[in-house]
């Protein structure tokens, strides 16, 4: 992703992403999910791993597929949830190339350690 190739709206939509992940219950979900991955999780199990009553869980994992940082697929009787990693990715693309390429306010080597 090249940064001269965003426009007004691809911003809303990552400002969009980070403020359905900035509740400490949708983050706890991502970090389910990604753990989850490939596979993704059903909503029982979800449910039982963070201890969220299903209505409020219902609430936010609804959050999180409206910005696309999950998807859902129906098997039989059953809703499993995946975390988007496509999303993810561009949007640590963006913040990336925000933060390290054009203005180096952070360096790129201390996030990359991270991921090692």
């Amino acid at each position: 992703m090249e940064l001269k190739n965003l426009d007004k709206s691809d911003v809303i939509h990552y400002a969009n992403m980070l403020s359905a992940m900035g509740t400490e219950p949708r983050l706890r979900i991502m970090q389910l999910l990604l753990s989850a991955h490939p596979e993704g999780m059903v909503v029982g199990d979800i449910q039982t791993e963070l201890g969220i009553v299903n209505s409020t869980l219902s609430h936010h994992l609804e959050k999180l597929k409206n910005v696309d940082l999950v998807t859902v697929r129906r098997d039989r009787q059953f809703l499993w949830y995946t975390a988007n990693t496509k999303a993810l990715q561009d949007l640590l693309a963006f913040l990336f190339a925000e933060c390290c390429s054009r203005s180096r306010a952070i360096k790129p080597e201390i996030i990359i350690s991270f991921c090692k």
